[in-house]
């Protein structure tokens, strides 16, 4: 194991780890959370769960990988020998292949987006609906999204975890928030500016309930990437100097500030137009704004160009980012289980991904009478990891944290060596072992109910 990689600096760590977390769902799902359940008021139970829930999660799936230095499955078997918990380490390896299959699909649709955009073919007054319908439906073409999209995530992981995640995400992660930021300008010059502020600043909370309480659960425990092993992983290529705690925070700082500013980049463009419902739902991203930027934007086809150009591009940035994280899960256990080369074994799961992603696309148009339990290949991933892997997951690795692990061993990795009994780890572990996995298990059995 002492020549299985590592990271090679504190911002590679941060921005690998950040580049995990920041995905689709910051971009995508966030808004049309925030959107659904009230604006502003959400954003700030969301914030509450970040730090009550997500971050003691991520905290604990740092403290398994650092102590284990091994991959997901065989940390567990380090920590915990003999023992039923490394069964948590081979579900996490499944969920991050399923994940990376039904997950690559969306993430092709992105790439023709950012093709088209760059394109000029997003310009223009047209149905979007039919457009998307006749795109994901055909036999071939998303197809070849799909399996451009996986090579592209192939190459990163092939390259290892210093010259090829941390160099990639050293330059994605920047250009990434570049991007946003250009966004952001773009969107806060446009008519609906105020009326977007005031419904992501001003909170109304008579919009509380029950049920955005849970939505905002959810979303900041999915929203972080937590659950499945993916910081584990990472976590097992950080240095003894590493710092838990900065990092973990650092890295939902990152992620939060994705997830915000996409809504100052959403919302004042939607209200810029009327008729426009900032709850447009899943359908957002690839048939409301088409429509949106082009009414928005209707008397300057140049701005359109330039911004539908650039926040494709950022989509595409934040999916690749993730896709990357979730191929390295299963790269990293074939690699260190079975001692294949890091290439042959990225190779592996890569052609497992695109076997998966193949019948995941196709459930769209060619197999969408194939069905697993009533749903097509890409619903029954997405319900089986969304709703059962990732909530148990989370739960278990905190109880295992909390609970199981020596609580010496704990505060030592916390404290890089035990030099420092402080504050926030005794905090931390707190949350760990008494917040955390009541919060989890909420979210758990929200998604198994709803």
């Amino acid at each position: 194991m002492d020549n299985r990689g590592s990271f090679g600096s504190r911002l590679g760590v941060v921005l690998a780890s950040a580049g995990s977390a920041v995905g689709l769902g910051n971009i995508w799902r966030f808004p049309t959370e925030v959107g659904r359940n009230g604006g502003a008021a959400f954003i700030l139970v969301y914030l509450l769960c970040v730090a009550l829930l997500a971050m003691p999660v991520m905290v604990s799936e740092f403290v398994i990988g650092r102590a284990s230095r091994a991959n997901t499955v065989h940390s567990y078997r380090i920590l915990a020998p003999g023992k039923p918990w490394v069964l948590t380490g081979f579900m996490g390896v499944l969920a991050g292949i399923l994940i990376l299959s039904f997950y690559s699909v969306v993430a092709g649709w992105t790439l023709n987006y950012t093709i088209e955009s760059f394109g000029g073919q997003l310009i223009g007054a047209q149905d979007f609906g039919a457009h998307f319908a006749d795109f994901s439906s055909s036999p071939i073409r998303p197809l070849l999204f799909v399996y451009a999209f996986l090579l592209l995530t192939h190459f990163v992981v092939s390259k290892g975890v210093r010259d090829g995640i941390e160099r990639y995400s050293k330059l994605m992660m920047p250009l990434l928030f570049l991007i946003l930021l250009l966004l952001v300008g773009l969107s806060l010059s446009m008519s609906g500016t105020s009326q977007g502020l005031t419904f992501l600043l001003r909170p109304d909370f008579s919009r509380i309930t029950g049920s955005v309480v849970l939505s905002a659960m959810g979303q900041a425990f999915f929203s972080l990437s937590v659950g499945i092993g993916c910081l584990i992983t990472y976590a097992s290529y950080f240095g003894k100097e590493t710092q838990l705690v900065p990092s973990a925070f650092h890295v939902c700082l990152i992620d939060t500030l994705v997830a915000v500013l996409s809504g100052f980049v959403i919302f004042p463009t939607v209200f810029s137009v009327p008729g426009m419902s900032p709850d447009a739902g899943p359908g957002l991203v690839f048939i409301t704004l088409p429509n949106v930027f082009n009414a928005a934007f209707a008397h300057a086809p140049v701005l359109n160009y330039v911004f539908s150009a650039l926040f494709y591009l950022l989509l595409l940035l934040a999916a690749l980012t993730s896709s990357i994280s979730m191929n390295e899960i299963a790269t990293a256990f074939i690699h260190e289980n079975y001692h294949v080369s890091r290439q042959w074994s990225t190779v592996i799961v890569t052609s497992i991904a695109v076997v998966l992603g193949t019948a995941c696309s196709l459930s769209f148009g060619l197999w969408k009478d194939v069905t697993v339990f009533g749903m097509g290949f890409f619903d029954f991933f997405d319900y089986v990891t969304a709703k059962f892997m990732m909530p148990l997951g989370g739960l278990l690795i905190t109880v295992f944290v909390g609970w199981y692990l020596d609580r010496r061993l704990a505060l030592s990795q916390l404290t890089c060596g035990g030099n420092a009994w402080n504050r926030s780890a005794r905090v931390l572990l707190f949350l760990i072992r008494w917040v955390a996995p009541v919060g989890v298990g909420m979210v758990f059995l929200n998604e198994l109910l709803s």
